[in-house]
């Protein structure tokens, strides 16, 4: 699933990152590589969202937020 369409207060799993290379190198720089562990704290209806990963609190836009795919975690991952 993308990562807008998570439910608030989970923790899923970075599977994958398509945006361009500028962005992508941005968000890795960030921590948000795939096989992250992250965590949606808040989301608004034009697709904007709040993660916490690795610590630290980050506002993505739509764009950048279709572009990650997740899965939810599993407790033992």
């Amino acid at each position: 699933m993308k990562l807008y369409e998570g439910e608030i207060g989970k923790t899923y799993i970075v599977y994958s990152v398509m945006v361009k290379d500028v962005i992508a190198r941005r968000l890795e720089a960030l921590g948000v590589n795939e096989m992250t562990h992250i965590t949606l704290l808040n989301k608004k209806g034009s697709g904007t969202v709040i993660i916490k990963v690795r610590g630290t609190r980050l506002a993505l836009g739509r764009k950048i937020s279709e572009g990650i795919e997740i899965r939810e975690a599993v407790k033992h991952e």
